[in-house]
């Protein structure tokens, strides 16, 4: 059921994106047009008869119809255009005259209030099939369904159905030929009289508005069916010439009027009732919203961009600025920092790993004590670590209560100011504790983030993780550095003041990133936050999608729980305000909104591969892909890390970003609806080693002559 709605919503999302595609006549269009045809097999009387084509009777020959004398059926065809059917229609209630809209289904589906407009107005509305295709390309199928989809767009947009047709592409019927002449027959079947015309307008031209005049003037008085158009391009003309023909002609003793009307016939208009007509409704609603989350993505597409562009700008600047703050030469924190720290590693059935993870922390050039916290394990985890018998090395066990809970245990029971947080899964090099606490010489440091990578590499989940830990997590944490708003320290690598932590009430429990939750809370108090980027840990990644879909969905709901448990840090003072109005916003922008917004990117990839223009589609992706490889490859470079690894780059954003992205949409959902997620506990291998094969050795005991007797954090 996790996957589930996630996949709804992309599913609904794709689905709204192929609507608008099919409605802009970006799918299923076809735009080859025949060239004209022998006669041969097209009637005389079709050939020498008049524009309005009866074909409607099996078995019977067909029968032309001729509009009576000073009648007029003006015919506009390939709208409801939003701009220029409005003007067509205001100039024909300017003079009282009718006519007929031949509309698409494709433009009447967008732009359904103009047909009702039509409608309630007196003028008649015929079909110019969805796609406007040259039917004499199309099976049987294809003209159905061109025409139902048509039939459905009217039902939906005005309640109604009607019996007029004009093919696409038709002109006057002695053009017609052998190959649209089977088409006319055909849709002549399906209750259709097939409407063409007599008498051109030519405004598709644009010729002036006299030219339109002169064309669309019958001569000698008689009737006439003439062609104009209200869409398909700049229609100013046509507007123009209708405001001097209609009053002009109505001199003359001209009437303009419906099709059906100058015929004596019923009208062509019959109400949708029953299921056709919800259904249509549904379709044009569905057509409304797929129109408002395209433009709605569009709007996210340039946020997303500019965040992008923002983003890397920023992590290349700051992170070069913090390499070169603390690699210049004589660089110190403060007075070298030498005292014992506590390391505290909870742990819950890691009896796979846990004997390497003592076995790297003794192996520390740093005076330490290993307080491994047994959080009821059920797999004998404290017992390895007792059997192991290392000097300065001690278990404390405690019913199962979760991580917050063991580190507090921890914190309580550890006996140095200075506390070294880890997880069981992880390896220490014999430097890291040494370059995690000489921050701590500066008196004004509460924390210090360390820099974790990720161990077991081999695999291509394990490789993608290794790039988003250096590039995502480590370039990030520079760039916080100097902003001065770390949000998280790693709970693979991390050191506290123990005063600090005092003062925010310890681990808490709030939250399923209690990391992420004490880090805030230090900064709100005051505490610098730092990275110390020799402070090296390896950590065991997750090895398949089932334990990286657990770990980052408690990652990523943790994180908005923090900043939502933070959130009035905002309109604070002090040290808690200055985090709130630079921190807060940081963090909300690029560690939830973006990642959730950046899968646009690859939406409209797909999109515009499929709908086009795809030349243009394939470069901003590649792009944006060039961006993310510098940012990537700067970042290598930094933790002086093999290039060959970003080989897999590509197929990470391809991939890995799209299960990152269903995560986070995931635990947006999971936050709106008020749900809550335990501690979950990974399966782990145990086969992470740190670099150079670091061995146990023991450590004294050493007496920090500032220790006092500390009682349990709350």
């Amino acid at each position: 059921m996790r996957y589930l709605l996630p996949s709804l919503l992309l599913v609904a999302l794709l689905a709204m994106l192929m609507l608008r595609g099919y409605v802009h006549s970006e799918i299923l269009a076809d735009h080859r047009v025949q060239p004209p045809a022998s006669t041969s097999h097209v009637p005389d009387e079709v050939l020498d008869g008049g524009p309005v084509i009866d074909a409607r009777t099996p078995g019977e020959r067909a029968k032309t119809l001729r509009i009576p004398d000073h009648k007029i059926v003006l015919t506009f065809d390939d709208g409801p255009d939003p701009v220029w059917t409005p003007k067509v229609l205001d100039q024909l209630k300017k003079y009282d005259a009718h006519g007929v809209f031949f509309v698409t289904g494709t433009m009447a589906s967008r732009y359904p209030a103009l047909v009702q407009r039509m409608v309630d107005e007196g003028h008649e509305v015929g079909l110019h099939t969805f796609n406007h295709p040259d039917l004499s390309y199309q099976s049987t199928g294809r003209i159905d369904w061109e025409l139902s989809q048509n039939q459905l767009v009217l039902a939906g947009a005005a309640g109604i159905r009607t019996s007029l047709f004009r093919p696409p592409y038709s002109s006057f019927s002695d053009a017609m030929d052998n190959k649209s002449w089977p088409v006319t027959q055909y849709i002549g079947s399906r209750g259709y009289l097939t409407v063409v015309n007599d008498t051109d307008s030519e405004d598709w031209k644009r010729p002036g508005v006299r030219a339109i005049i002169d064309q669309a003037t019958p001569r000698h008085g008689k009737g006439a069916v003439i062609l104009m158009h209200d869409s398909g391009g700049d229609r100013s003309q046509t507007v123009a010439a209708l405001d001097k023909f209609l009053p002009r002609m109505q001199d003359r003793g001209y009437e303009f009027t419906n099709l059906t009307a100058a015929l004596g016939a019923p009208s062509a208009h019959t109400p949708a009732t029953g299921f056709a007509l919800w259904q249509g409704k549904a379709f044009v609603y569905a057509v409304d919203i797929s129109e408002h989350v395209t433009s709605v993505l569009v709007v996210g597409l340039a946020v997303i961009g500019v965040l992008v562009i923002t983003r890397f700008g920023l992590m290349l600047l700051l992170s070069f600025l913090h390499a070169r703050r603390v690699r210049r030469k004589g660089f110190r924190w403060g007075e070298p920092f030498t005292r014992p720290v506590s390391v505290l590693v909870p742990a819950y059935n890691e009896r796979k790993c846990i004997e390497s993870t003592v076995r790297s922390l003794v192996a520390s050039d740093y005076p330490i004590e290993v307080v491994v916290i047994d959080d009821g394990s059920t797999d004998g985890t404290a017992d390895v670590v007792e059997a192991m018998g290392i000097p300065n090395v001690r278990v404390v066990r405690q019913r199962n209560a979760g991580k917050p809970a063991a580190l507090n245990n921890g914190i309580a029971h550890a006996r140095y100011d200075i506390v070294v947080m880890m997880d069981g899964d992880t390896v220490f090099e014999p430097t890291t504790v040494r370059e995690l606490v000489q921050p701590f010489g500066d008196h004004r440091v509460g924390a210090v983030a360390g820099n974790a990578k990720v161990g077991n590499r081999d695999s291509l989940i394990g490789a993608w993780q290794h790039i988003e830990y250096v590039m995502g997590f480590n370039l990030d944490r520079r760039m916080y550095d100097i902003l001065g708003c770390m949000p998280t320290i790693p709970g693979a690598v991390g050191a506290f003041r123990r005063d600090a932590l005092d003062r925010i009430g310890g681990m808490s429990e709030d939250t399923l990133a209690e990391d992420t939750d004490v880090t805030m809370a230090l900064h709100r108090d005051g505490w610098r936050v730092v990275y110390a980027e020799n402070a090296r840990a390896w950590t065991e990644a997750p090895e398949s999608v089932q334990q990286l879909w657990s770990q980052r969905y408690r990652w990523s709901y943790g994180t908005m729980q923090a900043i939502w448990k933070h959130r009035r840090a905002v309109i604070e003072r002090g040290p808690s305000g200055r985090f709130g109005r630079v921190g807060l916003p940081f963090v909300s922008l690029f560690m939830v909104v973006a990642p959730l917004l950046a899968p646009l990117i690859d939406v409209f990839l797909l999109y515009g591969l499929v709908f086009g223009p795809t030349g243009k589609t394939v470069t901003a992706w590649f792009g944006v892909l060039l961006i993310q490889a510098v940012c990537a490859a700067y970042a290598f470079r930094l933790d002086r890390e093999r290039m060959t690894h970003l080989i897999s780059l590509p197929l990470q954003q391809i991939l890995y970003r799209q299960l990152m992205y269903v995560v986070l949409l995931q635990s947006w959902i999971t936050a709106l609806t008020g749900g809550r997620l335990r501690w979950q506990k990974l399966r782990r291998t145990g086969v992470v080693e740190a670099p150079g094969g670091a061995q146990a050795r023991p450590v004294s005991r050493r007496k920090d002559p500032q220790q006092t007797d500390r009682r349990p954090v709350a």
